[in-house]
C-alpha cells in the first residue's frame, strides 16, 4: 500500500524546507507553505534560479503563524513578529503582479546581508485571492503554480538508475522540493496519471506535470550549483513537446484536512498511460 513518507513545507519561497510528521492541509496547500516571499527592492521576487544562497536560509514559523525565525550560516538568527495586517504593497512573480505585506526593516537588512544584495521579505495578505490553473484549478500562496507538489520514491529511483547507468551521481529528493513524497507505488511516474488522490480525509486533484528548472541543479545543503544532473538525464526521456522536462506532478486541494506520515495514499481516479 502506498503511504506518505515525507511532508515538507517551504514557508519562505526559495528557502530551505521544513520536514514534519504532520501538517494541516489547507486550500492553499500545507499550512504556511510559500506564505512568505523574498523580493528585490523593486518588488520582483527572488528564487534559487538567480540566488542559490536562499537554500541555506532555514525558516521556522510558529504554529499560529505569528512568529518567524530565519537562520543561516555565519549570521545571528532573526526573530520577528509576523505582520499580517499591514497595508499591502505591489510585488511581481513570473511577470504577474500580486499584493503582499512587507515584514519590515530588520528582515530586509538580514536577508540583504545573506544574499549580498538589497532584499525585502513580504507575506501573503489575508485577502490573497490567487486562482491557479490546471486540470483542477485551485489556489496557493507564492508557490510557482499549484498548492501541492507530489513525487513518488519510485519516480526518483527510476531517474537515479538512469543517472548511475550513465556514470553520474544520484540526486537526492530535496533537489525537487516536493511537499509530499509517496512510497509504495510499483510503477514510477504514477503521479503523472493519478488525477484524484485521497490521503486520509484529504483529497487532491491533479493540475499539471511539474516542469523542472535550474533549481534542480542546486545542492540544497550548500546553496551551490552542482549540475548537470538531473536535467541532463531528464532530457533523454522526460522532455515535453512544449519545451522543458518534467518530473513529479502538481495538485490542487479538493478537500482540506490533516496529513501525517504513514497515512495511506489512494488513487481514486486515473488516466491510462500513453502508448
Amino acid at each position: 500500500m502506498a503511504r506518505v513518507v515525507d511532508l515538507i513545507t517551504y514557508p519562505v519561497k526559495g528557502c530551505a524546507g521544513v520536514p514534519s510528521a504532520g501538517a494541516d492541509l489547507t486550500p492553499a496547500g500545507l499550512a504556511h507553505d510559500r506564505s512568505f516571499l523574498v523580493v528585490q527592492d523593486d518588488g520582483v521576487f527572488r528564487s534559487q534560479r538567480t540566488d542559490p544562497v536562499l537554500a541555506t536560509v532555514h525558516p521556522e514559523v510558529s504554529p499560529d503563524g505569528r512568529q518567524l525565525t530565519l537562520r543561516a550560516p555565519d549570521i545571528e538568527p532573526l526573530h520577528i513578529g509576523v505582520d499580517r495586517t499591514g497595508a499591502p504593497t505591489g510585488v511581481e512573480m513570473f511577470g504577474t503582479p500580486y499584493r503582499a505585506i512587507d515584514q519590515g526593516g530588520a528582515a530586509a537588512d538580514w536577508l540583504s546581508e545573506v544574499i549580498g544584495s538589497r532584499s525585502r521579505l513580504v507575506r501573503v495578505p489575508p485577502d490573497h485571492d490567487r486562482v491557479t490553473d490546471g486540470l483542477h484549478p485551485g489556489t496557493s500562496g507564492f508557490a510557482d503554480s499549484s498548492a501541492v507538489h507530489l513525487i513518488s520514491r519510485a519516480t526518483l529511483d527510476a531517474l537515479n538508475a538512469r543517472i548511475t547507468a550513465a556514470g553520474g551521481t544520484p540526486v537526492p529528493m530535496d533537489r525537487f522540493r516536493p511537499n509530499i513524497v509517496v512510497d509504495g507505488w510499483d510503477e514510477p511516474h504514477t503521479e503523472d496519471l493519478a488525477h484524484r488522490i485521497t490521503i486520509g480525509d484529504t483529497e487532491l486533484g491533479f493540475t499539471k506535470h511539474a516542469v523542472r528548472c535550474a533549481v534542480t541543479l542546486i545542492d540544497q545543503r550548500t546553496g551551490t550549483r552542482a549540475g548537470p544532473d538531473p536535467l541532463r538525464t531528464l532530457a533523454t526521456y522526460r522532455r515535453v513537446p512544449k519545451g522543458g522536462v518534467i518530473l513529479g506532478s502538481k495538485y490542487s486541494v479538493l478537500r482540506p484536512g490533516r496529513l501525517t506520515l504513514g497515512t495511506a495514499c489512494t488513487v481514486t481516479a486515473a488516466v491510462a498511460p500513453a502508448t
